[in-house]
């Protein structure tokens, strides 16, 4: 499955946490994708799409 969201290309972000010592660590955060049916362009499909846009109605689930 793929680390971005079909709909918005949302993907990971990189960084690095930093403790009180200063020492860098790197870390990766990555979308809450949920693995759907959706509907798109008249046909049903099955797509990782983040919650996001879910929650909004960037898509249309299938039933």
């Amino acid at each position: 499955m793929p680390r971005q969201c079909i709909v918005c290309g949302k993907g990971p972000l990189v960084g690095r946490n930093v403790s009180h010592a200063n020492n860098r660590t790197r870390k990766v955060s990555l979308p809450n994708l949920q693995r759907t049916k959706i509907v798109r362009n008249g046909r049903v499909m099955r797509a990782a799409v983040c919650t996001r846009c879910l929650r909004s109605g960037a898509v249309e689930k299938a039933a």
